[in-house]
C-alpha cells in the first residue's frame, strides 16, 4: 500500500486528508433529546479504563448502551455481559470492527477508550458520522491527528469530552480560579510533578532487554487490528494492555499519560485552554528497556507568549513544591497546589482554603467568596454527566475538543523535543513548528495498510 509522507499530509490539511480515509457517509442526527429520551451508546476499547468509562456513563437514566467493540474477543464477551446484566437482557450486539458501530444510525454516541494510536482514527470517523463522542486523552498520539479530530468535531458539529476529568473536580476548578482572579499575585511560574515511582512504572523498568522466546499471538486477539496503521512489530504480551503506551508507536509514555492530566490543569490555571507554549525544551532519558522505548525520567520548559514559564517532570526538586503527582501555580504573592488524582489543596495561605468542607466541597461562606470572582469557572457533579448534559444542552463539556487537542499538543511537542534533543519553538495560532522541517514532519507518523490519508 501506498503511504503518504509527513510532509504531503501538513501540506494537504488534517482534516481533509484524514476524513477522506475513512469514507463514511455523513449522518447527522435530527433527534433533539428531551427529558424522556435516552442517549444510545456504543462502547469502543474495553480494556480496564474502557469497562470504567462505560460503566461510568451506563449508571446515568440517560443513556442506553446497545453494543460493545473490542479486538480482544475475551474482553468483548466481559463487557456485553456487564451491559446485558445491567439492562437484565441480551439485545448487546458484539463487534470487533468500530466501522461496524460507526455505520449503525441508531448509536447517538460512543466511547472511544482504545489505545492513544487509535483515537484519531475513530473519533474522525464518529465526528462524521455525527455521533457525540467520550474519548480518552491524551486526544491522540500525534499533533496532526490531534488536530484533525478537533477540526472534525467542530465541522460535524458534535458533542467531544476528552477524558481528563481531573479538570472537572470541584477543588481544581476552585484552584485555576484563585490564580486567575489574582490572590496568589502575576502569575509566575506552573510547576507539572510527574514522579514515575509506581508500579507499572517499575514494571517497565525490570526489561533490560528484548524476551529471547517470541510468543504466539493468542487466538482471542486480532493483533493485525490492534496495531492498526502503525508499523508491524513482534508480539509480545507485556506491550499491550496499559503497557502499550510506553512504546512510541502507540503512546508518548508518561508525557502524554499522566503529562494530558497534570498539563491539562495548568492551561486551565493559566486561561489558555485555545491556545499554549511558544518555546519548548525537554530532555528525557532512561528510554531503552527492551519492547519499550520512552523516557522513563524526563524534564521540560515551555514558555508562554506572556512570559508564563511551565516547567515540570519526573524529578521533584526538593524544597520546591508539596511531594507527589500535582501542579503547582506560583505567583508574586504566593501558590496554590492540586494533588492530582487526590484533589486535595495546599497554598501558602491556608485561609484561601480554610472554606472548603471535607470532601471538596465548597461551604457557604466559599460560595460567598466565589461570588466575588470576575472568572467563575462553573461546576459539574461530575465528568461524564457534563457530557451527557452538554449532549442535550448543546453546550460545549469542561473538556472540550479543543481543551483536549490543546493539552495533547504540549506532551507531544515536549516528547517532540526529547526525541530531537533540541528546543523547538511553536506558532500556537498557525499550530506549526518554526523553522524545523524535521521536527515538523514528525508531527504526523507514517501509516500502513489499507488505514492510508490519500
Amino acid at each position: 500500500m501506498k503511504r503518504v509522507s509527513r510532509r504531503n499530509f501538513l501540506k494537504a490539511g488534517s482534516l481533509a486528508t484524514l476524513a477522506a480515509t475513512i469514507g463514511f457517509p455523513t449522518i447527522i442526527p435530527s433527534k433533539v433529546f428531551g427529558a424522556n429520551d435516552k442517549i444510545v451508546m456504543a462502547a469502543i476499547g474495553l480494556g480496564g479504563q474502557g469497562l470504567h468509562d462505560m460503566r461510568s456513563l451506563m449508571a446515568s437514566d440517560k443513556t442506553r448502551f446497545v453494543a460493545a467493540c473490542e479486538v480482544d474477543s475475551d474482553r468483548l464477551e466481559n463487557a456485553v455481559n456487564i451491559i446485558n446484566e445491567h439492562y437484565n437482557n441480551k439485545d448487546c450486539k458484539r463487534y470487533s470492527d468500530f466501522r461496524e458501530i460507526i455505520a449503525r444510525k441508531d448509536i447517538d454516541a460512543v466511547t472511544v477508550t482504545t489505545p492513544d494510536h487509535w483515537h484519531a482514527i475513530i473519533s474522525v470517523a464518529a465526528a462524521k458520522a455525527g455521533k457525540h463522542i467520550y474519548c480518552e486523552k491524551p486526544l491522540a498520539n500525534s499533533i496532526a491527528e490531534s488536530k484533525a479530530v478537533r477540526d472534525a468535531v467542530r465541522k460535524y458539529n458534535v458533542i467531544l469530552q476528552t477524558g481528563s476529568h481531573e479538570r472537572s473536580r470541584s477543588n481544581a476548578r476552585y484552584a485555576a480560579e484563585l490564580v486567575r482572579n489574582g490572590y496568589i499575585g502575576k502569575l509566575k511560574e506552573i510547576i507539572i510533578q510527574m514522579p514515575t515511582v509506581e508500579e507499572h512504572h517499575n514494571r517497565i523498568r525490570k526489561f533490560t532487554s528484548v524476551p529471547a522466546v517470541k510468543p504466539p499471538i493468542p487466538k482471542n486477539l486480532d493483533y493485525d487490528m490492534w496495531l492498526g496503521h502503525t508499523p508491524i512489530i513482534q508480539y509480545y504480551p507485556e506491550r499491550l494492555h496499559h503497557q502499550w503506551r510506553f512504546h512510541l508507536n502507540f503512546g508518548a509514555g508518561e508525557m502524554s499519560d499522566r503529562g494530558a492530566h497534570v498539563i491539562d490543569i495548568g492551561q486551565l490555571g493559566h486561561g489558555s485552554d485555545d491556545t499554549g507554549p511558544i518555546e519548548i525544551t525537554a530532555k528525557g532519558w532512561d528510554a531503552d528497556h527492551g519492547i519499550y522505548n520512552t523516557p522513563m525520567e524526563f524534564e521540560f520548559e515551555n514558555t508562554y507568549a506572556d512570559g508564563v514559564k511551565l516547567i515540570g517532570g519526573t524529578v521533584i526538586k526538593e524544597g520546591t513544591s508539596p511531594g507527589g503527582r500535582g501542579v503547582k501555580f506560583v505567583g508574586e504573592d504566593g501558590w496554590v497546589f492540586e494533588h492530582i488524582h487526590e484533589g486535595t489543596l495546599e497554598a501558602s495561605n491556608p485561609e484561601w482554603l480554610e472554606l472548603i468542607e471535607e470532601g471538596g466541597k465548597l461551604g457557604n461562606e466559599n460560595r460567598e467568596l466565589r461570588k466575588q470572582f470576575k472568572i467563575q469557572l462553573g461546576r459539574t457533579g461530575s465528568h461524564y454527566a457534563n457530557f451527557l448534559d452538554c449532549i442535550q444542552s448543546g453546550q460545549r463539556p469542561f473538556a472540550d475538543v479543543e481543551i483536549g487537542h490543546r493539552s495533547a499538543t504540549i506532551c507531544l511537542l515536549n516528547m517532540l523535543s526529547m526525541r530531537l534533543g533540541r528546543p523547538l519553538k511553536w506558532d500556537p495560532v498557525a499550530e506549526q513548528i518554526v523553522g524545523d522541517v524535521e521536527a515538523s514532519e514528525l508531527m504526523m507518523p507514517e501509516w500502513r495498510g489499507d488505514w492510508k490519508l490519500s
